[in-house]
């Protein structure tokens, strides 16, 4: 069960969202009383309430928004137990100092938003005594081990447990504590109103990641990265697992670039079945598979981890077949007929901008399809490191527009939501007839793009990568094909209302939150 936390300094506005959450499918609500301006009316926010609640009234010292006396605060909670509210959230001085009564179920809770402390079994054994119906502790990770030890603390608890932690380090606690045995999980109602680091939306929790259907025997799968927070990796993922009715669930890891190896081990315990990988693990994480699939040792990079039937972990890169199927598509005839990515690309001069993880399956398949290879990268050292492993040829930055090149393709970041106003190429140096491709997805009209085909460019978007790359990963983890036409619709409807928003931010006047 999903609890959506409702804070509005106004009742009406209060009671307002309480019904349309209600209408929306929401089962429990969190009336966070310390957000009103006025002295809360119970009767008025309780008397037809749509769904079950939770009151909660949080004290400065608990990061809350109650600037009355403490007297005042605990009248009202126990106001709000004398009219058989569902649920009292009580914090443990508080859980002290007001006993049970009537119907209405106590949470007594623990909030650090400084870390996740070493005394968490000590904490959770502390609030068991205090006369609890469920057990709530939420922390701030600074490590995705914070997440697995907060985790293994609700699996293992006697009494109901709520227990996830804050921040980016956080979120995947957050989806997968229902999985191991949490009552329920916190939602807010707009992403640009959190109540708490790290928290998803009632819409996301409920739409993206089905948190209703996880149980003990959901299995679990996820992208790896940092940053991580903009990945659409787990919309289409999820999108597919809901279409084929499969009992997944594909969550956000964000894991910095010098915790991965001690990561993946932590992550042992969560049973993680595949990993999608992205910046910055992409060359790292070669390292921790037992097999390989396709030229991974080759390019140096992988962007996929799964296990076969025999928990084996094999290591691949989706972005190598991905990114040949898509530069195809600029070669299409008049008949509609889509060459193999040998012919497109033999004899072909091609010049990649970047040298990450993504160039270096690009590079490598455009060599190995016959195309005549130029890397050039703004840290000049990238580039002539991998021209090297290549056996191709580089050029500075600076002059990277003085190569002349039939394909022209960006596999760096430059472009990315949200700056869309950026291009890594100057548009002077396009000219027509060149095939212009962008590894970027998010917006799928990039600068980048759309100068090239003023320029009479043809253009590939980086959405057919995405997709195709995602596509591969799916039939890995799950031995089934992808049903790829519901993850192209998914991430194309996502990026147009990202878009939307992103043009309202530019009127005079107008302030929309990007997503």
């Amino acid at each position: 069960m999903i609890c959506v936390s409702l804070g509005r300094t106004r009742h009406k506005m209060m009671i307002a969202e309480h019904q349309s959450l209600a209408q929306r499918g929401a089962e429990l609500v969190e009336l966070r009383l310390d957000f009103l301006s006025h002295l809360p009316d119970l009767t008025r926010l309780l008397k037809e309430r749509p769904t079950p609640v939770i009151v909660t009234c949080r004290r400065s010292q608990d990061k809350g928004l109650w600037k009355g006396g403490e007297d005042q605060r605990q009248t009202l909670l126990r106001a709000a137990i004398i009219s058989e509210v569902e649920y009292v959230d009580l914090e443990e001085d508080t859980a002290r100092k007001i006993p049970r009564y009537g119907k209405t179920k106590r949470i007594v809770s623990h909030h650090d938003f400084e870390e996740t402390p070493r005394d968490l079994e000590a904490i959770h054994a502390r609030l068991c005594k205090l006369d609890p119906d469920v057990v709530k502790i939420v922390t701030m990770a600074h490590t995705p081990a914070d997440s697995v030890r907060m985790l293994k603390l609700v699996k293992e608890a006697k009494v109901p447990t709520v227990g996830f932690c804050m921040g980016e380090f956080g979120g995947f606690s957050r989806i997968l504590c229902g999985k191991y045995g949490a009552p329920f999980s916190y939602a807010t109602f707009k992403k640009e109103r959190q109540m708490a680091p790290g928290q998803f939306t009632f819409e996301e929790m409920q739409r993206i990641f089905r948190y209703d259907q996880i149980g003990p025997e959901t299995e679990v799968f996820g992208v790896l990265g940092d940053p991580v927070g903009h990945s659409l990796s787990p919309l289409i993922h999820n999108a597919a697992f809901k279409s084929l009715g499969m009992n997944k669930v594909y969550v956000p890891f964000r894991v910095p670039r010098d915790q991965l190896v001690f990561t993946l081990d932590q992550f042992k315990w969560l049973g993680v079945k595949g990993y999608s990988v992205t910046i910055p693990h992409k060359e790292a994480v070669v390292s921790q598979a037992q097999n390989f699939d396709g030229p991974v040792e080759q390019i140096g990079a992988a962007n996929t981890l799964y296990q076969d039937a025999d928990r084996q972990w094999w290591a691949s890169n989706s972005d190598y077949d991905a990114a040949l199927q898509s530069l195809a598509l600029a070669g299409v005839d008049e008949n509609g007929k889509v060459p193999t990515p040998e012919e497109f690309l033999t004899g072909k001069k091609v010049l990649v901008l970047g040298c990450g993880g993504v160039a270096r399956a690009v590079g490598m398949g455009v060599i190995n399809c016959g195309g005549a290879l130029t890397l050039t990268n703004r840290t000049h050292a990238r580039a002539v490191e991998l021209a090297k492993h290549l056996g191709c040829q580089q050029v500075t930055w600076e002059n990277r527009g003085s190569q002349y090149a039939d394909v022209l393709i960006n596999c760096t970041s430059v472009g990315m939501h949200p700056g869309v106003n950026e291009s890594p190429f100057a548009e002077n140096w396009l000219r027509e007839g060149m095939v212009v491709f962008d590894t970027i997805y998010n917006p799928e009209q990039t600068l980048f793009l759309k100068q090239a085909k003023q320029r009479g460019c043809k253009t590939v978007s980086g959405v057919e990568m995405f997709v195709r790359q995602a596509a591969v990963q799916f039939q890995k983890f799950t031995g089934q094909p992808a049903p790829l036409e519901i993850m192209q619709r998914k991430l194309r409807r996502v990026i147009s209302a990202v878009t939307v928003k992103d043009e309202d931010d530019e009127q005079p006047g107008t302030q929309v939150a990007k997503t």
